[in-house]
């Protein structure tokens, strides 16, 4: 009976934690302030600019030395945008889109954490990819500008054949 006992205790103490992160988790997607709305219009701006290869709209979200680390490396507004204008020649397109964004805000700083869910595409195809991301912005003349972003790329699951 103890041990019947025990099992019994340990399913209802797990039932609970379980179901006490699931609301957490949920409280964690909150609707966004049109303020922190703003703040992801902005990181989203810099998407727009970059697959538009468009470098005026790219500079009008970032603020005097901007920078990012990507791919290990670090880059300034020119040389990402370089970057990126050389894939492009090279045939690859990127998507990408901020999701689940985590935005705090204090003052006229703020920073941003989100899941950037997009694809890389190029003549063999497209393949989904993720990149966990942040980024440090600050309100300057009424406008959030972006001062540091961070990229950091989920790796891929391996071939389902290689998993057996």
């Amino acid at each position: 009976m103890s041990s019947r006992f025990s099992i019994i205790l340990a399913t209802l103490v797990f039932s609970l934690l379980f179901s006490t992160s699931v609301p957490t988790a949920r409280a964690q997607q909150k609707p966004l302030t049109a303020e922190q709305q703003e703040i992801v219009n902005t990181v989203s701006t810099i998407f727009t600019a970059a697959r538009a290869d468009d470098v005026a709209k790219f500079d009008s979200v970032v603020a005097p030395g901007f920078y990012m680390f990507d791919g290990g490396a670090r880059f300034n507004g020119n040389s990402i945008m370089a970057l990126i204008k050389a894939q492009h020649a090279a045939g690859k397109r990127y998507e990408w889109n901020v999701t689940e964004p985590d935005v705090h805000i204090s003052g006229n700083t703020a920073w941003i954490a989100y899941i950037n869910k997009g694809s890389i595409t190029d003549a063999s195809g497209a393949v989904n990819q993720q990149w966990l991301e942040s980024a440090v912005v600050e309100k300057q003349k009424g406008l959030w500008k972006i001062l540091f972003m961070h990229s950091t790329r989920v790796p891929m699951p391996p071939p389902e054949n290689d998993r057996k």
